[in-house]
């Protein structure tokens, strides 16, 4: 029997939160957008989305609330599943023809992550991976300080409402690398879970393994960082109680709501960093533009078996938080990878197209992917090989 239960009432009620960004969560809160643009001085917001979402409903119905607000706006959408530079240069330059004065960033992470790239080129004149993880941050004043950034996302996943992060892929190095700035931050994030009621299953499903991933990479990373920690394991805990249900019941608005509150806290505990999953997944998406949260939950058995032996500690506090009763490290890999039994998530990176003669350089461009640095256990590339062979052939 489960220790604890979602309280329904609290997951539909409306709430404003200020941490790390304001946050304005629940049903509905999409219907504010206008008034918080008008009220904040955007008379002319650029609208960054996918090319997956900019004809679904909740784009015209954005562009319609805000004309009610008496605020004008244009729409870029030629953002690709794994954001590319040439996208966002092309985007920037739109931003800058058009005079528009802020950015709402609307759809999945590849909106996510194209909105925040526009934003940090739009009003200066530096070079998109002069914005590089690892690089110095770039001077930024008050004579090209950001533009607004508005967040609102549409699918229960990536968490990458609430940071200026962004992963694009470098065309020349046929690399992903990981760009921000720490000046940049959501002005507000939007989290209406009746945004998600549409999402297909099968996106449903991989969207909510990454956020399931990103609190186990992000919780696993060493060092202490309780406010992250914190919020990895109270994501865990609201995806044991709504991941599945919201995929195989996918009006379940008290299951949407709890995975994109999930999502976001997922978000907020990569912050100290992630793991060895998303380095190989960067760069398997960045060469063959698969799904991210697929890729991810292809990878995650084979990295988990690698990564947890050794850190039972960490396993424990997992295992209670998603209540289990069983808190060995066997036992929570195995209780994974009936998570994504459940949600029919292919066993192989080869049933998505990845083959087998890409073992090698995947392996090699993993070892500089950000993600390698913050990995708990050390790899060499001997075992990057390794687990990139697995998951193509059958990670679980």
């Amino acid at each position: 029997m489960p220790l604890f239960n979602l309280n329904k009432e609290e997951i539909l009620t409306p709430q404003d939160w200020s941490f790390p960004v304001p946050i304005s969560y629940g049903p509905g809160r999409f219907a504010e957008i206008g008034n918080y643009c008008y009220e904040n001085q955007i008379r002319n917001p650029l609208i960054v989305t996918d090319s997956g979402s900019v004809n679904l409903p909740f784009i015209d119905k954005l562009v319609e609330i805000l004309k009610k607000a008496k605020v004008n706006s244009g729409i870029y959408s030629k953002i690709s599943p794994n954001p590319r530079d040439d996208e966002i240069s092309e985007g920037k330059q739109l931003f800058r023809n058009n005079n528009h004065d802020a950015i709402i960033a609307i759809g999945g992470g590849s909106a996510m992550d194209g909105g925040k790239s526009i934003c940090l080129t739009a009003n200066n004149e530096i070079e998109l991976f002069d914005f590089e993880w690892e690089k110095t941050p770039q001077k930024i004043g008050p004579d090209n300080k950001f533009p607004p950034l508005i967040t609102i996302p549409t699918t229960a996943g990536t968490g990458a409402e609430t940071e200026s992060t962004a992963m694009v892929t470098d065309t020349k190095q046929g690399i992903k690398l990981c760009i921000m700035h720490p000046d940049l931050k959501p002005s507000i994030a939007i989290l209406d879970p009746e945004l998600t009621l549409g999402l297909p299953s099968n996106l449903t499903a991989w969207t909510g393994a990454d956020a399931m991933i990103h609190s186990i990479e992000g919780y696993c990373v060493p060092g202490f960082h309780p406010l992250c920690d914190g919020a990895a394991l109270e994501s865990l805990y609201l995806i044991s109680k709504s991941l599945i249900t919201v995929v195989e019941e996918p009006n379940n608005l008290e299951a949407r709501g709890a995975m994109l509150v999930a999502s976001c806290l997922g978000g907020i505990s990569f912050i100290k960093g992630l793991g060895l999953v998303h380095a190989i997944a960067h760069m398997v998406g960045a060469e063959f533009n698969t799904h991210h949260g697929l890729t991810n939950a292809i990878i995650l058995p084979a990295v988990l078996r690698f990564n947890l032996p050794d850190m039972q500690e960490k396993v424990i506090r997992m295992s209670q938080a998603m209540q289990y009763t069983d808190h060995s490290s066997s036992q929570f890999i195995e209780n994974m990878e009936k998570i994504l039994d459940r949600i029919k998530v292919p066993r192989g990176l080869n049933e998505i197209g990845v083959p087998e003669d890409c073992i090698e350089r995947i392996s090699e461009k993993s070892m500089i992917d950000t993600a390698f640095g913050t990995n708990p256990r050390a790899a060499t590339l001997d075992d990057v090989r390794e687990l990139v062979k697995t998951s193509i052939f059958g990670a679980r």
